[in-house]
């Protein structure tokens, strides 16, 4: 990696906030400067400021091209993750920028960044005294080859490549790369806790089905938004098959960089959770966040949080007092049916609303040109089913 020189360093710093398309058009004026280089840092510190502050805070980080930037970890998803992990020793098996690694080897006396990339160990060497971690050891070599000839650790983490000889996007977990589930075993014995970033698109079935050593499986939303899933694997103790215990899902639903506390269930809590039925929709309204949605406790929602649920395939929730709910929440202001003259008044005056529809025939595109309604406005509209089968338009407010 070649040093940055002082004339580009400044340039860089002037520059931050400036439009990296059109500073790639103006190389010619600034002759000093090696505008490929500027383009590349600055266009990576935007990108940092929102995605990873620590690191956009910090001077001297040095940034790679665009597409690990936008594969890496967000700030909020690498603190949780370093929130469930601490001991003695760590390895990251495929560190790739290092975000990840840097937040959770902060939890460790010893830790190891593996990486086959040379520019990205180039700058996980540079940048991770600069945030004072310069107890982790940086390796350039495929992980794999590295987990075989490793000593045992504390703590295991990887984030296998979800893309395809093409650059498509992979799910399953043996599409991935490495294959987690060929790798399995000789993860487990390698380290006492194994962390596996799986594709947030992933079918909760599969990997309870294909990982035998599952202990945990970790849904973390950003802002609604199913950004990861985390699995937990770890060799059970003497011959007690995971000693008898479940596997526990935890819901995570961070807003505005900020991490709440998990949602956690096991599947046997939800079969033999009671789930209320309502019989109208009340005061309130309830959307699970998106991270509850994927992992499917609707019947444990309704028992913990004492709301009451529209349809078994609706999973929205009623309540006539406001819970703290974690999800979205609306203050009710009318419902209709969809007979023409209800709906005629029950539209009256509104020009554009926000339109979700939950176990409904139709389409959002559908029903929004049926209804004549432009999108946006402090309105929502819930197009659903109740539970003795009745479809409803629901008129509400955030709460």
């Amino acid at each position: 990696m070649n040093p940055i020189s002082t004339e580009t360093k400044t340039f860089i710093q002037e520059h931050r906030q400036d439009d990296v398309r059109a500073l790639a058009l103006q190389a010619g004026k600034y002759p000093q400067v090696d505008m490929a280089e500027a383009v590349v840092q600055i266009a990576g510190w935007q990108i940092a400021e929102k995605k990873i502050p620590l690191w956009a805070q910090t001077e001297g980080i040095l940034y790679p091209q665009h597409l690990s930037m936008e594969q890496c970890s967000s700030e909020v998803t690498a603190r949780y993750k370093a929130s469930l992990v601490s001991g003695e020793s760590f390895a990251d098996l495929t560190a790739g920028l290092g975000v990840d690694c840097s937040f959770m080897a902060r939890n460790f006396s010893r830790a190891t960044y593996v990486e086959r990339q040379e520019i990205l160990c180039d700058l996980a060497r540079h940048n991770f005294p600069l945030l004072g971690l310069s107890h982790i050891q940086v390796c350039q070599a495929d992980g794999v080859t590295y987990l075989q000839q490793m000593e045992p650790v504390d703590c295991l983490f990887l984030d296998p490549a979800r893309r395809d000889s093409h650059g498509g996007k992979t799910v399953a977990i043996s599409a991935c790369e490495p294959d987690v589930c060929a790798l399995e075993s000789l993860l487990v014995e390698k380290g006492r806790c194994v962390w596996v970033k799986l594709s947030p698109m992933l079918d909760l079935g599969t990997a309870l089905r294909e990982l035998k050593y599952l202990r945990e499986i970790h849904i973390v939303a950003v802002n609604n938004e199913c950004k990861e899933l985390i699995a937990l694997l770890k060799k059970p103790l003497d011959n007690d098959y995971l000693s008898g215990n479940e596997i526990r899902m935890f819901c995570e639903q961070a807003v505005n960089n900020l991490l709440t506390t998990p949602f956690s269930f096991t599947l046997s809590e939800e079969r033999n959770a009671v789930c209320t039925w309502a019989e109208e929709v009340e005061d309130y309204l309830y959307e699970p966040g998106a991270s509850l949605l994927k992992a499917g406790p609707y019947r444990l929602l309704s028992e913990r949080y004492g709301v009451r649920k529209l349809q078994a395939n609706s999973h929205l929730y009623t309540s006539r007092q406001e819970v703290d709910f974690p999800g979205r929440r609306f203050r009710v202001l009318d419902v209709t049916d969809f007979g023409k003259k209800n709906l005629k008044q029950f539209l009256q005056g509104v020009e554009k609303a926000n339109l979700t529809v939950r176990n409904f025939p139709t389409s959002v595109a559908e029903l929004r040109k049926k209804l004549k309604l432009k999108e946006g406005g402090e309105l929502y509209l819930f197009a659903t089913t109740l539970h003795a089968g009745q479809k409803v338009l629901i008129k509400c407010v955030k709460a």
